[in-house]
């Protein structure tokens, strides 16, 4: 999966800047981080809907857009798959709710 994460990771990076004409991912980066917020929150609302829909495919292909959205919106503020991939090991082993509750208030 770390793989997979990557080679998408190294594939927006590498089309953020192309010509929007011919790029989905430059054409989303042009529009700006608020846009990519947006576009994030409307495939996690798309995922919720195909999973309370029940049906499978439905549930894959959305939440392989809500990955695409989710790693072209941590491109461009700057966060690495690695990042999350090292923050979830760190959480490893640390009860949700334990976790929850370290957090800082507020």
């Amino acid at each position: 999966m770390r793989a997979t994460l990557h080679q998408l990771e190294q594939t927006i990076l590498s089309r953020r800047t192309a010509d929007p004409a011919s790029s989905y991912v430059a054409a989303l980066a042009a529009k700006g981080r608020g846009k990519m917020a947006q576009k994030l929150g409307e495939e996690a609302v798309e995922t919720v809907i195909a999973a309370l829909s029940g049906d499978a495919k439905d549930v894959t292909g959305e939440a392989a857009d809500l990955l695409f959205h989710l790693v072209a919106l941590l491109a461009d503020v700057g966060v690495s798959v690695d990042a999350v991939f090292d923050e979830l090991e760190r959480r490893e082993g640390v009860s949700g709710l334990a976790e929850k509750a370290a957090r800082p208030k507020g």
